[in-house]
Parts: structure tokens; sequence; C-alpha cells
């Protein structure tokens, strides 16, 4: 069996599943309706323990360094990248569900990061934002959220900004808070030419490979 998933992997994902394959655990089983491929592990008997993910109610999910947990909406096992779903924002107003916990903060010691292709949208910010590089134009997309998508509507009129996750900044969170701004949330792959009904929400985190 183990030779089998060995060559599907190799067949799909040639270099980066060879580097990574570990001979000593198998990879854990299904999540519901996500594959949960090595080196993801959701036990101490499957993948690699560095890079825990949980199984809760057959949901695949991301815990966060403040213990907020994240669904897991997509995982790419040939770029070793995984697409969480962004926090809610409460109906009615314009504070994220994790706003109390500073918003989405990664271990800076496991071998997580947030990609390079994430375009955050920040909500319902103090005027000091204005002094940051980011776009808080009446251009920002974040006009647009609040305007045309129903869960922005409680951040409409105040200010926001957006901008593109970039290697420069800290790649281990997103940070909110009162007194600053206490809204947020993420598009993969954002195409400023996309329609807001054709957006794709998430936070997409990328992996460093396992070691054999």
């Amino acid at each position: 069996m183990v030779s089998l998933v060995l060559f599907l992997l190799i067949a799909l994902c040639p270099v980066t599943m060879i580097k990574a394959w570990p001979f000593s655990n198998p990879p854990c089983p299904n999540c519901g309706d996500l594959a949960v491929p090595y080196p993801l592990s959701t036990n101490d008997n499957c993948g690699d323990s560095r890079y825990k993910v949980y199984c809760n109610n057959n949901k695949l999910e991301f815990l966060s360094a403040t213990g907020n947990y994240y669904k897991i909406l997509k995982v790419d096992p040939c770029n070793n990248k995984l697409v969480l779903q962004p926090p809610l924002i409460l109906k009615g107003t314009c504070y994220s569900s994790d706003v109390v916990d500073g918003g989405f903060v990664l271990e800076e010691d496991l071998p997580f990061n947030i990609s390079t292709h994430n375009t955050v949208m920040l909500l319902n910010c103090s005027e000091s934002i204005l002094l940051s590089p980011l776009n808080c134009s009446s251009n920002s997309i974040c006009r647009v959220f609040e305007d045309k998508v129903e869960e922005g509507k409680g951040c409409f009129g105040k200010l926001c900004c957006h901008y593109l996750k970039d290697s420069a900044m800290n790649s281990h969170k997103i940070r909110v808070r009162v007194g600053g701004c206490t809204a947020y949330t993420s598009l993969v792959d954002w195409n400023p030419d996309s329609p807001p009904d054709s957006w794709n929400y998430g936070i997409e985190l990328q992996w460093l490979p396992a070691l054999i």
C-alpha cells in the first residue's frame, strides 16, 4: 500500500514528493472530503508531527498561535501550500472574530508562513494607518468589498486599506486590534480586473519541504 501511494505521489509531484517522502510514517487518512498529504499530520502515527493539522468533525483545520482553529479549504501538496478560510466578520459589525487575539498569528518556529499570493484588506482602521505605504485610497479594493459584498457592509464608510503580502513583510501575522484596524479578509491570487463574485477568499500558507 505504501509503495502504491509513493508511486502516485511521485507521478503527481515528482520533485517535491521524492525529496519529502518519509519512509517511517505513512500519509494520514482523509479528513472528510479532503486528502491529508504528507507531510501534514493529524496524529502521531502519520505524516510529520512538525506539520500538525487537525481533523475535527470531518473538517480539516489549522491551529493558530493564539489558539484559533481555521478551516482548511484546499491543500496543494505539489506546491507545498494550503488555503485557510478567513475569519468571519461578525454580522452587523466591522470586527473579525479573531480581533481579540490580534488577528491571524503563526508560530514562528513552525515550518509554515503566509505566502506572497495574499492580498489583505484591513477594515475599520484608525487614521494612523495613513502613515503606512498601504493603499487606503478611494480606489482600494476594500471599498468594493464594503459596497458590494454582504459581509463587508458593516464596514461601509470606514477607513480601509489593502496590500499584497510581500516578502518584505512579517510572514507570520495579519494583525488587527481595537484602536487600529478591527477587521480583515484576504484574497488569494487576486486579479484587479475580476468582479467581486469571482474573488477567491482565503489565507494561503506555504510550508517548508520536509526532510527525510
